[in-house]
Parts: structure tokens; sequence; C-alpha cells
């Protein structure tokens, strides 16, 4: 349980470090936009540790169906060849690093010997 929160846990603290550059540096643009994404990124990534350090941890099933938000995410990303960066590497790091965060204790969520929490 202790790899996978920290997997998803990294993956939080990678989107908020993302969000935070581009609040306080902006790419040349639309400045505005681009710090209201950057914004949204903060939030998503606070939002997504949050779930990975309480009820994650917790054993919650929710969770851990809430949180396959973050490899959706980052495929979508790879695949729409998104922003951040031009090489794409960290959307590769990041959708293996939350697959592994998920999949590592999936038993901890499905076992039929688990009580509840």
């Amino acid at each position: 349980m202790r790899s996978g929160v920290a997997c998803l846990a990294a993956v939080s603290l990678g989107i908020i470090g993302f969000g935070v550059v581009v609040v306080i540096a902006p790419p040349s643009g639309d400045a505005l936009l681009y710090r209201a994404d950057g914004l949204a990124s903060i939030g998503l990534g606070f939002f997504g540790g949050l779930l990975a350090v309480m009820p994650f941890r917790g054993r919650e099933r929710w969770a851990w169906f809430a949180l396959w938000f973050y490899p959706v995410f980052w495929v979508a990303h790879l695949v729409g060849q998104l922003p951040p960066g031009k090489d794409h590497i960290h959307q590769v790091v990041f959708i293996v690093l939350s697959l592994a965060g998920l999949l590592v204790p999936v038993r901890e969520f499905f076992s039929t010997a688990r009580t509840p929490a």
C-alpha cells in the first residue's frame, strides 16, 4: 500500500509543480489563460494528493476508482501531444507511476477477506 500511495503522491506533486511554474512564469501568449490552467493544475494535484493520502491509503474502494483519472489524464495528454513540454517523457513516467500506484495495491481493495473500514 505504501508504494501505491507514494507513486500517486509523486504524480500529484508533479502536477502541482507544473501548476506552480505556470502560475509564476506563464509561457508567452495569453498569460491569464495559462495562469488559470496553472491554478486548475494545482487544484487537480492537490485534490488527487488528498485522495491518495487519505481515503486511498485507508483502502476505500471509491478512491481507487476515482484515482484512475490520473492514468487517463496522462494518456490523453500523451496521445493528444498536449503540454507541458515537447518530449512527453514525463507523461510516460506519470502514466507508469499512476498505473503502478493503482495496480500494486489492487488486492488491498478487492480482497474477499477485506474488512470494512
